[in-house]
């Protein structure tokens, strides 16, 4: 399969060129994944709108779910570009390739968070009670397991755009998971 062209500004529609200003602003520059999501009139401004949604689901708490659900969904483009957000959010190396894994040895809520990421989106959504139950019992709500599902959705769709349209990593490109035992 050919990869999918990534559109400049020129190429979307005005709305789109709203949104790659704002990015342009915001992150300095318009990321290759959220370029190819101009190929649609809608989809940017929608899927930019449910990733920046309210969430009971901190920021650092956020990049657990991303790395595992990338993962799992062998996304290399959300691996490198949360593997670099991971980092300005202060997890060490070693802690984002164990999180890619779906686990945190370094904290037990996070841990529980991991698990129950990578196992929701290895079983697509037919989550292991015990998993589950774990999760409650690290101490998160029922809120966060709701908010967690529609993150491992958000994250599913930009893995499955980049898997499907092979677009041009434009972070620091993510290692390779064997260096952590899975």
């Amino acid at each position: 399969m050919s990869t999918f062209n990534v559109p400049k500004r020129e190429e979307v529609s005005t709305a789109n060129q709203v949104i790659f200003d704002n990015l342009e602003k915001a992150v300095g520059f318009v990321p290759n994944l959220f370029a190819t999501y101009a190929h649609s009139e809608n989809a940017l401004g929608n899927y930019l709108n449910l990733s920046n949604a309210k969430t009971s689901l901190k920021t650092k708490e956020k990049e657990v779910v991303n790395l595992a659900v990338s993962e799992v969904n062998s996304c290399i483009y959300c691996l490198s570009a949360h593997t670099a957000i991971s980092k300005m959010n202060g997890f060490t190396e070693d802690q984002i390739l164990e999180l890619r894994a779906g686990r945190a040895s370094f904290d037990n809520k996070l841990d529980a968070l991991a698990r129950l990421a990578k196992n929701i989106t290895e079983n697509r959504g037919a989550t292991d009670a015990a998993i589950v139950d774990n999760f409650f019992a690290a101490g998160w709500t029922k809120e966060n397991l709701i908010d967690t599902i529609v993150l491992v959705g958000d994250k599913t769709i930009s893995n499955y755009i980049n898997n499907t349209t092979e677009v041009p990593v434009d972070f620091p490109v993510a290692q390779p998971l064997e260096a952590v035992e899975a």
